[in-house]
């Protein structure tokens, strides 16, 4: 469908619509008897993504050197992110058409064979090139999972296996960097990337018969004469047309020349239909409901990636520490994210998630607002550390809920489009902020991000190469748009309804 209709009030319970084993699932935990073995396989599908997400991070400067590619640095990140929104709207289709499986499959296979394909490139555009095709396999397994959450678990122990998704990045923010670092520095990048595939086979053996048994297949209906639904052409367009839109917006924000102008003025054109025909209706307008929850997790996601991508840059270039050191510095984020799902996944706080979702966001805007006064040489590095913790507390209150409310809003026939809808708000909020923070990093004396980052030895020639009012360029803008999703989070509810008047 190309635009989804705000839910009414009430919640729809997904679980009522469940495949029988689902259904009649006994009482007990996400790790109890009936879900432990599929909790514990996508539980493990989450933790080496995160991984890869902490490790190859570190990795990437030094393969884009040895690749002579820095000049082709953002596009190794923002190639991922936008052949991942294609995947996205592709596994929507995918999983109502015929259940998750087939999806998630194949898009952990295109995720294992992108990072082999970068990891055995001999040049950079090769590099990006497999970092396209992992971005495409991660896009298809990410609304898979959350498709397989709506169908396997009922909505009591959502929450719990959301909080369990942000646990599953603790390990990896902290050891990834400082494995990432070791591998590189004694053995090479390269195996960093050769790595990882390796560690999929263990969660497709553990997760693949579960996910098969209790979230396989089409949605029940109950018309056995109903046809499989095809897959919907037009947002398979609008999926394209929103990729290549945000890719050429990406390349244009890279190159600060007034011609840029044509290829940003084409990718606009083909990203403001797709946008409106891939979203729920009402989103950009922030309509209760289903729209002001897609809207907000793009805000929150964007906000806090678009500043985090400059904190190790920031640290490396501006205050003289290591790429390794810099990325360990931020790892008690992971903690604090993690106590923020765990908190709203408690059935006490519910009558309480959308205040604490308002203050989550506070909580963002406030870390994103302050990190850059480890600028000023007297403030101790340690103290970012502390104040970055803070905002992932908030992103942790913030991100699982809005998971969580998603699906209950969403009819189990619609959930993977509406999942899609969901991640790629997130995406696409990273694409945007992140060109237009890099504009104005780049505008503002930043330098080459990729330079900067290639440094890890002679940190004060690195210095000179940013300066310091480029960054709070970025940051500030970063706050305030999650400012906007503080006002956002107070929408994502139902109104409540309204009194009539006596004698009315």
């Amino acid at each position: 469908m190309s635009a989804l209709e705000p839910r009414a009030p009430e919640t729809p319970r997904i679980s009522d619509d469940l495949p029988p084993a689902a259904a009649a699932a006994p009482g007990g935990g996400i790790m109890g008897p009936a879900h432990r073995t599929l909790s514990i396989g996508i539980i493990s599908v989450i933790f080496i993504i995160a991984f890869e997400a902490t490790a190859v991070g570190t990795a990437m400067p030094v393969a884009a050197r040895e690749l002579d590619g820095i000049g082709l640095y953002a596009f190794a990140f923002s190639s991922y992110f936008t052949t991942s929104l294609f995947g996205m709207v592709l596994a929507g289709q995918w999983s109502d058409r015929s259940g998750p499986l087939g999806a998630l499959t194949s898009g952990i296979g295109a995720f294992a064979a992108g990072l082999v394909l970068s990891g055995t490139a001999a040049s950079m555009w090769l590099f990006v090139l497999g970092r396209a095709v992992q971005g495409f396999g991660g896009g298809l397994v990410i609304v898979a999972l959350y498709v397989v959450v709506g169908r396997a678990y009922d909505e009591r122990l959502r929450p719990a296996i959301m909080a369990a998704f942000a646990a599953g990045w603790v390990v990896p923010s902290i050891v990834g960097p400082l494995i990432s670092g070791t591998v590189t520095e004694h053995v090479g990048w390269r195996w960093v990337f050769l790595g990882i595939p390796a560690m999929v086979i263990v969660p497709l053996l553990v997760a693949l018969p579960e996910i098969r048994r209790t979230a396989g297949g089409p949605v029940d209906k109950g018309d056995e004469d109903a046809a499989p639904q095809s897959f919907d052409r037009r947002r398979i367009r609008l999926a394209f047309g929103i990729s290549l839109g945000a890719g050429l917006l990406q390349y244009a924000a890279q190159d600060l020349r007034w011609l840029s102008l044509v290829p940003a003025l084409v990718g606009c054109a083909l990203l403001v239909p797709a946008v409106r025909g891939l979203m729920p209706r009402g989103t950009y307008l922030a309509r209760r409901g289903l729209p002001a929850v897609v809207l907000l997790r793009g805000l929150a996601g964007g906000a806090f990636i678009g500043a985090e991508s400059f904190l190790p840059l920031m640290l490396v270039t501006q205050r003289g520490l290591s790429p390794t050191l810099a990325g360990f510095s931020l790892a008690l984020g992971g903690a604090t994210w993690a106590l923020g799902s765990w908190v709203q996944s408690k059935a006490r706080v519910v009558p309480y998630r959308e205040r604490l979702m308002v203050a989550g966001m506070v909580m963002v805007a406030f870390s994103i607002a302050a990190a850059p006064a480890v600028l000023i040489e007297a403030v101790p590095v340690w103290t970012l550390a502390l104040v970055w913790g803070v905002g992932c507390l908030g992103m942790g209150l913030v991100i699982g809920p809005t998971s969580v409310l998603l699906l209950q809003l969403s009819p189990p026939e619609e959930a993977g489009a509406n999942s899609a809808a969901l991640q790629i708000s997130d995406a696409l909020a990273n694409v945007v902020l992140l060109a237009l923070g890099g504009a104005a990093f780049a505008a503002l004396g930043g330098g080459s991000v990729g330079a900067a980052h290639a440094v890890t030895e002679a940190v004060g020639s690195a210095g000179s190469a940013s300066h310091p009012g480029a960054f709070v360029a970025v940051f500030l803008p970063m706050a305030v748009v999650a400012l906007v999703g503080a006002w956002v989070a107070t929408r994502v509810t139902a109104r409540p309804p309204t009194r009539v008047a006596k004698g009315g």
